[in-house]
Parts: structure tokens; C-alpha cells; sequence
């Protein structure tokens, strides 16, 4: 199961403790801040890209759209989301619960600076009911990740700090 993969993950850091498990689903956005009582900027979504056939997951401000030149410019291609029906396959967690955590092997991990908005977000943590609190110094240990990556772009309008 998903949820015990993270969890898995997540305790070998010391940070399984930080596992939420909302009554309601946080499969998107808007329903994970209303689930567990925050703004939605403040939820670290996770993007799944295909660079060549390499899986590549992006966490994100939960306001924050992907900017493809950006993109491009970082990642010298463009931005190819995966397939929903192979995201389950390539990533290891499917759909609504994608998160950096009990990965399959191969899959690469970037961190967007959009992030850096907030003291405190809130990734899943492998299934469309679940999250994890953190703050970014302990995002940053959370998970392993290749660094951080300028890919995003964000109205001012869209939301403020949380």
C-alpha cells in the first residue's frame, strides 16, 4: 500500500509522526486545504513529468503553475506531464497521492522555490487521504531530492503566505 510505503520512508527520517489523515479526501488542491484547515498555497502538490522516459516529480507551491520556458531553460526539454494511467506504474504511487516518499527507483526529485512562500506545507503522503506537516528545513530532509529548481510561476494575486 502507498500510505505504508511513505510511512515507511517517513519513520526512517524520523518523520512519520507528521503523517495526517484527513476525513475527507486530499486529492486536489482545494479539497487537501480544506481537509486539513489551510491555504491552498500552503499545499506542496507534486507534478509528474516524463523527461525522455525518466520519471521526474516536481513539489510545488499549491498555487504555483508550472512556467514551460522555465521549464525548458532548466530541464533543456519540455514539460511532458505522465500519463494518469502510468503514474501508479512509474512513480509508485497513483494519482491523488503522489508524493516524494517510498518512490520507485529512478524517480527523480526536485523541489520548486515556490515553496519558500511558507514556513509550514503540506505534501501527501501516498494516498488521496493522507498529508504530511512540514516545515522546509524539514521538507528538505524528508525526502531525497536533487535540489531546488526555479520551474514555477505565481500571480501575487493567487495567494498569500501562510
Amino acid at each position: 500500500m502507498s500510505l505504508d510505503r511513505a510511512k515507511a520512508y517517513l519513520a526512517g527520517r524520523g518523520l512519520a509522526h507528521h503523517i495526517i489523515i484527513p476525513e475527507h479526501s486530499s486529492a486536489t488542491v482545494e479539497a487537501a486545504a480544506e481537509a486539513l484547515g489551510c491555504e491552498p498555497g500552503m499545499i506542496a502538490k507534486t507534478l509528474s513529468f516524463l523527461q525522455e522516459d525518466r520519471p521526474v516529480l516536481i513539489l510545488a507551491e499549491g498555487m504555483a503553475r508550472v512556467d514551460n520556458k522555465k521549464y525548458k531553460a532548466r530541464f533543456g526539454c519540455k514539460a511532458r506531464m505522465i500519463p494518469g494511467d502510468r503514474v501508479e506504474a512509474l512513480i509508485g504511487h497513483d494519482v491523488g497521492g503522489v508524493c516524494p516518499y517510498g518512490v520507485n527507483e529512478g524517480v527523480t526529485v526536485y523541489l520548486d522555490v515556490s515553496l519558500k512562500r511558507h514556513q509550514v506545507v503540506y505534501p501527501a503522503a501516498g494516498t488521496d487521504h493522507s498529508a504530511v506537516r512540514l516545515t522546509i528545513e524539514e521538507l528538505e530532509r524528508s525526502c531525497d531530492h536533487a535540489g531546488w529548481v526555479d520551474v514555477c510561476k505565481f500571480s501575487e494575486e493567487q495567494g498569500a503566505e501562510g
